[in-house]
């Protein structure tokens, strides 16, 4: 069922979730926890000098606050706005996660299936290692790889098929399903399956089965339809001398599920109001559950800065985050890419998500994100939920 995923957690029961006789004193809460954020929001962008950025806040299928702030190249002169596209990095995953559930839930594919049948080409230092390696492994995280592996030739923009002919030099460090080790090569591997078992590419595929039934109008997949967008905001880094702007790089763009997409502000308000149950033709309940049981566990996650307060536990279900966030479940993801911070997260349990956008890299993001959920579950509990 849906909230299997909070159950695991063990201390909720579905009809204590959203009761009828407080839904209308927790959108006002919400209400005042909205506007509160966006003056945090505004604040922390101008006290960091950040160029730009963006942010929403959802809770069922409605829009309780969106808010932009800044230019979309600093010194510029054109704002940001709610359908200005920025790049999501590996905010990427959570919609490469979506895709591969589909085609399970739909019989052609199977998480358990070896990602050699997709992908034949691919070996390691010892060819048993490969077959034990599936699908599962591959969205999850769990493949027992090196983390990061050969990320750094991506950084070089070495071609990807060059890279995937390098990783018969590689050994496990541990079984698949075992231990976590975050990838951004070998998760794109999924491509190579869903686009198998799609007939469409994975640009086309993204397309048709989420971006156009969710109206995403402005949401793509790739470096060409990126600077093919008029209305888009340029990547900044932070030097000594404060932020400045830099060209948008094509070498990450070579795996579209770890980090190809494109959205604007407006467009994840409706990635959030799907991940929250809102429409269930597009992604149902029991892809929800899928995405969001808790798989292996990130305990490096327990250790950063912004969050170490508030998580009790931290799992990768598929393409997701899971975090239990003061003994409450939630779901999340970030991505960091050259000149861009994205985050997206949601409590399933309270029927709300949030989104952030920034196109200069900084690390006041995870504060912002981890103050909004502590502030939102402290509401919760003085409601009683």
């Amino acid at each position: 069922m849906f909230f299997k995923s909070l159950l695991l957690f063990g201390t909720f029961s579905i009809g204590s979730f959203f009761p009828a006789q407080q839904v209308h004193a927790a959108q006002s809460q919400y209400g005042e926890l909205a506007n509160s954020f966006k003056k945090r929001f505004n604040h922390e962008l101008k006290d960091n000098k950040l160029p730009g950025g963006a942010f929403v806040i959802v809770e069922a299928d409605s829009v309780l606050k969106l808010g932009t702030y800044g230019k979309r190249v600093k010194g510029g002169s054109q704002n940001i706005d709610a359908d200005t596209v920025f790049r999501l990095a590996s905010v990427s995953k959570t919609f490469a996660g979506t895709l591969a559930s589909m085609l399970v839930e739909e019989g052609k594919l199977d998480w358990q299936q070896p990602i050699i049948s997709y992908l034949p080409e691919f070996a390691l230092a010892k060819q048993q290692n490969v077959t034990q390696i599936n699908l599962g492994h591959i969205i999850g995280h769990s493949t027992g790889l090196m983390p990061n592996s050969y990320d750094n030739l991506i950084n070089a923009n070495v071609k990807l098929s060059k890279i995937v002919s390098k990783f018969d030099e590689l050994t496990p460090i541990c079984k698949p399903g075992v231990c976590y080790g975050y990838q951004n090569v070998a998760f794109s591997f999924i491509k190579d399956a869903i686009e198998q078992q799609s007939t469409f590419s994975y640009a086309n595929f993204i397309q048709q089965r989420i971006f156009a039934p969710l109206s995403m109008s402005s949401a793509s997949v790739g470096y060409d339809a990126f600077l093919n967008e008029s209305n888009r905001a340029e990547p900044h880094v932070k030097t000594k001398s404060g932020f400045q702007k830099v060209k948008v790089k094509p070498n990450y763009y070579q795996l579209a599920p770890a980090a190809g997409v494109n959205a604007s502000i407006s467009d994840l308000s409706k990635w959030l109001m799907a991940n929250l149950g809102q429409n269930p033709d597009v992604i149902s309940a029991s892809m929800i559950e899928d995405l969001t049981t808790p798989g292996v566990k990130t305990t490096k996650e327990l250790r950063r800065r912004d969050w170490r307060p508030y998580l009790d536990s931290a799992h990768y279900g598929k393409g997701w985050r899971v975090y239990e966030f003061n003994g409450r479940p939630l779901i999340y993801h970030a991505g960091w890419v050259a000149g861009y911070v994205a985050e997206v997260s949601y409590s399933p349990e309270l029927n709300i998500g949030m989104a952030m956008l920034l196109n200069g890299e900084s690390r006041v993001i995870a504060k912002l994100s981890s103050e909004f959920w502590r502030d939102a579950f402290k509401q919760a509990d003085k409601l009683g939920m």
